[in-house]
C-alpha cells in the first residue's frame, strides 16, 4: 500500500473513530491540502495515519467554522520531542481544508526558536515553492498600510464565488511588540465572520500570567489576552509537552483550557520511559568531583566531559564511515551562567586540538597510541548498546577527520544574536549553552548529552524540556549516551513517574467524554520536585502522601448540601457488611467499644464508599482526591480482577453510636478520641490506634458538630482511612 493509500485509509478510520468522541462539536472533512501535506511528509510506519487521526481530533473539537460566534479553549499534549509542530502545522492545513480564514501561530521567546518554527511551518506547508497563493503568510507583520491591506483582502469573501478563499497565516513571536502590531493590525478590521484558530506552541511559556498574584496581568499574557478579544470567532489551541502550569491555573483563566487532546509519538520515539526505565545503560552519572560549584570550581576538562567527548567522536567516525546523510551531534550543557558556557567551550575546542595534534603524529607515536587505547575503551562501550558498528581498526583512520570537522558552537545571548550550528553546511557540531538550550531548539542528530548542573528548583516542567536528548532516534539509539549528575538523574526518573501519572489520569477522564474543567487535577509528583514555577499559580495546591498516617476530614459537614449524599452513601456502605464487635479491655466506656468488619475488599472501599464522598473545604477535597489516586494506582498494580483483592478493616467507631466534637476555624479541633485512662492507655488505646497493623483501615465515625455551644450539623458522617506504607505514593492534588 502507498503512502497516499494509506492515508485515505487513515481517513476512513477517523470517520469511525470521530463518532466516538462525545466531545466533537462537528465533523470535519479530510480535504487536499492535509493529504498534500501527509504526502510531502511521507511519515512513516503509518505516522501519517495517526497525525490525520489526532488532527481531526483536535480540530472536531473546536468552535465549527460555520457557527456564528463562539470561543474556545484546548490544551493539545505531546511528549518533548515529539513531533508537535507536525501537529499543529496538520490542523492548520486541515483548518483550511474546513474554511478557518485565519491561523495565527504565537512561537518562540527568541529569535532563534521563533525562525525555526516559522521555518518548519514554511517547509511543511509548502509557502515558498507552492503557486496557489492559497495561503497569505506574514511574518511579525509590521503596521503598515500594506500589511494591512493585504490582510483585509484576503480575509475577505474569495474572488471566486464557491471556493473557500485565502487563509491568512500569522507567525508571530512570544514578544509584547510583535504581538502589539498584529493587534493594531487586525483592531480595525470586522472579523465576526472569519472563523480563525489561534495556536500558541509551548503554551505553559510566557503566554500565562506571571503576576496573578498580584491581581495584575504580566506584559505577554495581557497581549495575548487583547489578541483573543478581537476575534469572535476562534478557538485557542494550547500546544505544550509539560502542561502543569495550564492544568494548575485557575479555571476562570482566560486562558484555561476546556478540552483536551493526548498525541501520540511515532514508533522510532525514544522520551523519558526508553532513557530513565528501559535503557538504563545509556545513561552515566557525572561523579560530584566532575561537577563545579561556587565553592569547589572545576578548573581544567573533567574526565567525565572527556569521555562523553570521545564516544561522541567514535560516532561520528562510525556516522561518516556509513556515509550517513543527516547529522551528528552533542550538547554540552553545564549550568545557565554565561560564564560557564565559555570554560567548557574552551575545553572542548582545546581537547578537540590536542587530540587532533596527537592522532597526527602517527600510530608510532606512544602518544598517539595511548589516544587511541582511550578512544577503544569509547569504541568498546558503545559496542555493548550498538551491534552494527564497524570494527575498530576502521574506526580508527577516520578519528582525525571525525574530530577536525566538528563545530563547536556556543549558545547563549553574550554577543546579542544566539549563535546557532549550521546544519546543512557541517555534519558534526557540539553545542555548548544554558538557558536556550533548554526548551524548544531542536539539537539534529544529537548523540551525546553532557549536563553537569543540578536540578535547580525542582520545578518538573523545566526539567522535563531541557532533555534535549529525547526525540526520533530508534535507528541509532545505541550511540547515545547521556551524563547526568546524580540528582538531575534522579530527577529525570522522578519525571517519567510523574509524566506518565499526568497522561493516564487525563487519558482516563476523556475517554469518559469529560471536559477538561470539571477533571479533578491529582497525579504523583516526588517531594523533591514543584509541578511548575508558582507565579502562575493562583490556586494552592495541596501535596502529600499517605504511608503509615491517618486521613481525616477537617469540615465533613462541608458543603452542607452534599451531606445528605454522604449520608446516604456511608450508610449503605456500612449496611452491606458483615460486622461484629471489637475486642478490647472489659472496663472500655460505650463510646470505645466499636464494631469491625474484616476481609473487607480494596476495591469496594475505593469504588463505593470513598469515590462517592463529597467534601466542599478545598483541603479535605485536595486530600481525598490524593488518598484516591493513591489507592486507585496500589489497585492498578495488584493482580488482575479474580486473582485476588487485598483485604482490609472497616471500624463502625462506638457502634454507630453520634459522637459530639467542637469545631474551630480550621474545622474538627480533635476527631480521635485519645487513650484512657491516661496516656498509656491501659484501658483503651485511643481511636488512632485502633487499625489493622497489616492492611489498610477505615473508620466510620457519625458526628454531632458543635460551635460555641451551638449545635451545627447533626448525624455528619467522618470517614478516616489509615494507609500501610505499602501503598504509599507522594502526590499534588488541587480541586
Amino acid at each position: 500500500m502507498d503512502d497516499e493509500t494509506q492515508v485515505r485509509a487513515a481517513t476512513e478510520v477517523v470517520e469511525v473513530l470521530r463518532c466516538a468522541s462525545s466531545e466533537a462539536r462537528w465533523s470535519p472533512v479530510v480535504g487536499q491540502e492535509t493529504l498534500a501535506l501527509l504526502e510531502y511528509r511521507r511519515l512513516a510506519g503509518g505516522g501519517g495515519a495517526v497525525v490525520l487521526r489526532e488532527a481531526v481530533a483536535v480540530l472536531e473539537r473546536c468552535v465549527p467554522p460555520r457557527s456564528v460566534t463562539g470561543t474556545g479553549t484546548g490544551l493539545v499534549i505531546g511528549y518533548v520531542q515529539s513531533g508537535k509542530t507536525m501537529s499543529f502545522t496538520a490542523v492548520a492545513a486541515l483548518a483550511r481544508d474546513n474554511g478557518y480564514r485565519l491561523v495565527i501561530v504565537l512561537t518562540g521567546v527568541t529569535t532563534n526558536l521563533f525562525e525555526q518554527s516559522k521555518a518548519r511551518l514554511q517547509e511543511d506547508l509548502r509557502l515558498d515553492t507552492r503557486d496557489d497563493r492559497e495561503w497569505s503568510h506574514f511574518s511579525n507583520p509590521r503596521v503598515t498600510p500594506a500589511n494591512r491591506q493585504s490582510i483585509y483582502n484576503a480575509l475577505g469573501p474569495p474572488p471566486v464565488p464557491g471556493t473557500c478563499g485565502r487563509t491568512v497565516l500569522i507567525t508571530v513571536m512570544k514578544n509584547c511588540r510583535h504581538l502589539e502590531n498584529l493587534r493594531i493590525l487586525l483592531a480595525d478590521m470586522d472579523l465576526r465572520d472569519v472563523p480563525a484558530l489561534v495556536i500558541d506552541d509551548e503554551a505553559d511559556q510566557a503566554s500565562l500570567n506571571s503576576k496573578v498574584h498580584n491581581n495584575g496581568q504580566s506584559p505577554t499574557y495581557s497581549k495575548v489576552v487583547s489578541l483573543r478579544a478581537l476575534l469572535p470567532h476562534h478557538t485557542f489551541l494550547q500546544y505544550t509537552a509539560t502542561p502543569q502550569a495550564p492544568l494548575l491555573i485557575s479555571i476562570i483563566d482566560q486562558l484555561s483550557p476546556e478540552f483536551g487532546v493526548l498525541l501520540t509519538p511515532g514508533n522510532a520515539y525514544t522520551g523519558g520511559q526508553v532513557f530513565f526505565e528501559k535503557r538504563l545503560d545509556l545513561v552515566r552519572t557525572i561523579p560530584q568531583n566532575d561537577i563545579p560549584t561556587g565553592s569547589v570550581p572545576v578548573v581544567e576538562p573533567p574526565d567525565s566531559l572527556l569521555e562523553a567527548l570521545r564516544a561522541f567522536y567514535i560516532g561520528v567516525a562510525v556516522g561518516l564511515s556509513g556515509g550517513d546523510k543527516g547529522n551528528r551531534s552533542m550538547m554540552v550543557h553545564p549550568s545557565k551562567e554565561i560564564a560557564g558556557h565559555a570554560d567548557y567551550a574552551r575545553w572542548v575546542r582545546a581537547t578537540q586540538r590536542e587530540w587532533q595534534r596527537t592522532l597526527g603524529q602517527g600510530l608510532t607515536d606512544s602518544d598517539c597510541q595511548d589516544l587511541i587505547a582511550e578512544f577503544a575503551v569509547a569504541y568498546n562501550d558503545l559496542a555493548s548498546t550498538e551491534s552494527s558498528l564497524p570494527p575498530f581498526g576502521d574506526v580508527v583512520p577516520l578519528l582525525g577527520n571525525a574530530i577536525s570537522t566538528t563545530i563547536v558552537t556556543e549558545m547563549n545571548s553574550s554577543k546579542g544574536k544566539i549563535e546557532e550550528p549550521n546544519w546543512k553546511r557541517d555534519y558534526a557540531h557540539i553545542a555548548v549553552g544554558g538557558e536556550v538550550l533548554n526548551r524548544g531548539v531542536t539539537i539534529r542528530g544529537l548523540t551525546v548529552t553532557y549536563m553537569p548542573r543540578g536540578r535547580g528548583v525542582g520545578n518538573a516542567d523545566t526539567i522535563q524540556q531541557r532533555a534535549r536528548w529525547f526525540g526520533y532516534k530508534a535507528d541509532y539509539l545505541g550511540l547515545c549516551r547521556v551524563h547526568l549528575s546524580a540528582d538531575t538523574r534522579q530527577a529525570y526518573s522522578e519525571c517519567v513517574e510523574h509524566e506518565e501519572s499526568v497522561r493516564q489520569e487525563l487519558r482516563a477522564h476523556f475517554d469518559d467524554g469529560e471536559s477538561l474543567r470539571d477533571w479533578r487535577r491529582a497525579f504523583f509528583l516526588s517531594p523533591n520536585l514543584r509541578p511548575t514555577r508558582d507565579e502562575v499559580v493562583q490556586r494552592t495546591y495541596t501535596r502529600g502522601g499517605y504511608s503509615d498516617r491517618w486521613f481525616a476530614p477537617d469540615m465533613p459537614h462541608l458543603p452542607i448540601d452534599a451531606l445528605a449524599t454522604n449520608e446516604k452513601t456511608v450508610s449503605a456502605f456500612i449496611g452491606g457488611l458483615s460486622l461484629e464487635p471489637d475486642t478490647g479491655h472489659a472496663a472500655r466506656t460505650e463510646a470505645q467499644r466499636h464494631l469491625v468488619a474484616r476481609a473487607v475488599s480494596l476495591a469496594s472501599i475505593h469504588a463505593d464508599l470513598l469515590e462517592r464522598l463529597r467534601y466542599g473545604a478545598p483541603k479535605d477535597a485536595q486530600n481525598l482526591v490524593g488518598l484516591l489516586l493513591q489507592l486507585r494506582s496500589f489497585l492498578d498494580a495488584s493482580p488482575a480482577p479474580g486473582a485476588g483483592d487485598t483485604r482490609c478493616a472497616v471500624y463502625l467507631m462506638s457502634r454507630g453510636r453520634t459522637r459530639e466534637r467542637e469545631l474551630g476555624n480550621d474545622g474538627i479541633q480533635q476527631l480521635f478520641q485519645g487513650p484512657h485512662p491516661d496516656s498509656t492507655g491501659s484501658i483503651y488505646p485511643g481511636d488512632r490506634a485502633v487499625r489493622d497493623l497489616a492492611t489498610l483501615t477505615v473508620q466510620v465515625h457519625w458526628l454531632r458538630l458543635r460551635s460555641k455551644g451551638m449545635v451545627v450539623a447533626d448525624r455528619v458522617p467522618a470517614v478516616a482511612v489509615w494507609v500501610p506504607k505499602c501503598m504509599a505514593r507522594h502526590w499534588v492534588a488541587e480541586c
